[in-house]
């Protein structure tokens, strides 16, 4: 993309300013007419006195013009599906110094797939997958036709369907020596922290899976070989995650059972201890049905984001699924609801909900479970969960924060502060409260989460494998650091002005409390690493 000619058929011609000094006008020689040019502005930074240049139109009106004020230069960039190649931004640049470089922290603005998996319309308040609304789905699908819509595009017709659900619920079992290794974690690991390890450790257990072994371009080059795993992964999350809730509880693991629906086997295997013929209630089997389709998929979020980069490199899924369930475990996003739940809790009652919003606005607290880096409209998953609550509350009891969530949502929604920075109830305001009134412990929602992620997460893999364009993930950095730099022998270096300065950057806490026995026993060439 060579940079634009500034020669134009334009002309110039002088100008009397109002102050009596010459100046210029820009004359279109087909009508004569001349629009003065601004005044200079001489003496600010970056600016030149006197400097003018004319940008030339484009037959191409899907395109950017950009001028480069080092240089002069003019650029035209093409428009594709409302965005912008980055690559187009590195020709532009000085004769000595490399080319522009788009920064964006965060990836607020930032397209690194193309996708037909997910659309998402933040302001209207739009949740779509493969083109279907997601309230249509919730209403009338189930989470197995939901992940075949995910992963193959469309939706399945009955025999596909037949063979997708035998596919997925005849492969539940895990090995015996994962299951073991499950049972090795402290009896008060975090059961998102199973669920990882668990997941990461299943690559070993599937070499014929592992590209390192067998082929680099395997899940490139054989859809079938990519099917196989897609089954594995689906079939046995729920199988995973109720060993990490079992092994937390002290109770034996039960084995899955294929005659029943997904999710039915899933609270199955959790919550069965001695029963015959244990089957879990139809209400709460369909309210977990419906959770699991709305946190199926949301486009690029972090850890879709990690599964792609990660998958970049041709890992094997099961690897690449452990890293995106490590970004899932995070705080900022599948611990969200977690945190809503101990802000109501913080709350506390209906009469709190005013005087909290009040230090809201002060910053004083956070308001949790409220906007979204992408709606900024009501978040449609939050409407179809607050409906489900009602239903799961009518079995396992209402749930006594209800009543401060609702209060809270009101109020909030009535609030200009809150209504002008389009501060929404979004998916974690509610579907805490539902986890809790079914009696998952809190700790336990990130494995909810990532359960059902899981099938997005593989649809997009398999679209990035199956994508022609598809190169490894590498981004770039803008260095701030120091320039070169010679070495120091170690006793040349300079001592800072105290030993508590030298040590400070290495400063730590301490993890666990020595007793008041080992304080006061004696011994000698002992340091504490607790």
């Amino acid at each position: 993309m060579p940079p634009v000619s500034t020669t134009t058929t334009t002309q110039t011609r002088p100008n009397q300013g109002q102050s009596g000094s010459p100046g210029l006008q820009v004359v279109d020689p087909t009508s004569g007419s001349a629009v003065p040019l601004p005044a200079s502005a001489a003496g600010k930074k970056g600016e030149r006195a006197g400097n003018f240049i004319v940008v030339p139109g484009s037959d191409d009106a899907q395109s950017l013009t950009v001028v480069d004020n080092r240089t002069n230069k003019i650029y035209q960039i093409k428009i594709e599906n409302g965005s912008v190649a980055a690559l187009d931004f590195t020709k532009i640049k000085t004769a000595d110094g490399p080319g522009l470089r788009l920064y964006d922290p965060g990836f607020q603005n930032t397209a690194v797939a193309q996708s037909r998996i997910t659309f998402i319309d933040g302001d209207a308040g739009i949740l779509q997958y493969r083109g279907y609304d997601i309230e249509d789905l919730a209403e009338k699908s189930n989470f197995i036709e939901v992940s075949y819509l995910l992963i193959y595009g469309e939706l399945p017709n009955k025999a596909q369907y037949s063979q997708f659900h035998h596919e997925i619920m005849h492969h539940t079992f895990v090995h015996l020596q994962l299951a073991e290794l499950m049972k090795s974690f402290n009896y008060d690991a975090h059961p998102m922290g199973m669920f990882i390890s668990g997941m990461s450790a299943m690559s070993t257990f599937h070499p014929e899976a592992n590209p390192a072994l067998v082929n680099n371009d395997m899940y490139v080059e054989d859809p079938r070989v990519r099917n196989k795993q897609i089954f594995r992964l689906l079939g046995k999350s729920p199988t995973l995650a109720a060993y990490a809730y079992r092994h937390r509880i002290g109770r034996p693991y039960n084995q899955p059972r294929n005659d029943l629906s997904y999710t039915a086997n899933f609270l199955y295997m959790m919550d069965r201890l001695s029963e015959d013929e244990y089957e879990p209630h139809p209400v709460l089997v369909k309210a977990l049905d419906i959770l699991f389709i709305l946190h199926a998929d949301h486009e690029l979020n972090c850890s879709t984001a990690a599964m792609r980069h990660i998958g970049s490199s041709h890992v094997d899924p099961y690897s690449a699924v452990a890293g995106a369930s490590a970004a899932l475990y995070g705080p900022l996003h599948g611990g969200a609801n977690e945190a809503v739940l101990r802000m109501l809790e913080g709350i506390g009652s209906v009469a709190n909900v005013i005087p909290f919003l009040e230090q809201v606005k002060n910053r004083e607290k956070k308001l949790m479970g409220f906007g979204h880096r992408v709606y900024k409209n009501y978040d449609p998953r939050a409407r179809i969960i607050r409906r489900v609550a009602y239903e799961v509350f009518e079995v396992c009891g209402r749930e006594p924060l209800i009543e401060v969530a609702i209060a809270l949502e009101k109020a909030a929604l009535a609030d200009d502060f809150f209504v002008q920075r389009k501060l929404y109830p979004n998916v974690d305001f509610y579907s805490g409260l539902i986890y809790k009134a079914m009696g998952f412990p809190t700790d336990f929602f990130p494995v909810l989460f990532a359960i059902p992620r899981v099938a997005g997460w593989l649809a997009h893999w398999k679209e990035a494998c199956e994508d022609p364009k598809g190169k490894i993930w590498r981004p770039r950095q803008i260095y701030l650091g120091e320039g070169k730099r010679s070495y120091v022998p170690l006793d040349h270096r300079s001592e800072g002005r105290n030993a508590a300065d030298d040590m400070e950057v290495l400063q730590t806490v301490q993890s666990r409390q020595i007793s008041k026995r080992s304080k006061v026993a004696t011994h000698k060439n002992f340091r504490s690493s607790l």
